[in-house]
């Protein structure tokens, strides 16, 4: 399971997830039974090569059109913003689904 998340800077500089627009770098989270098995971090999220399975966002209100033309689904954090937060509230199923209607 990849999961992608905008990110402020890479966690171990104190990284936050961010709205897209104010993006610094994009982090790639590989998740195995509940961890996080590998970290990648790019400037540009069109480098990375595999199959992205979630993107998590900070609003619902940010423009995810280009995730869903991916058929990439989108996940808000509503309240979470340190990456470790979100990896947690991703895995007890405590984000919201986005369906790009504001919804």
């Amino acid at each position: 399971m990849i999961i992608l998340m905008p990110l402020s800077a890479k966690e171990e500089d104190g990284g936050k997830l961010v709205n897209l627009d104010k993006v610094v770098i994009w982090g790639f989270f590989e998740l195995f039974e509940g961890r996080v098995q590998k970290i990648e971090y790019l400037e540009d999220r069109n480098e990375y090569k595999s199959m992205i399975d979630v993107v998590v966002v900070a609003d619902k209100n940010d423009y995810i059109w280009p995730f869903m033309e991916e058929s990439i689904p989108v996940l808000e954090a509503p309240i979470q913003r340190d990456i470790q937060d979100v990896i947690e509230a991703f895995i007890f199923k405590e984000l919201y689904e986005v369906d790009g209607l504001g919804n």
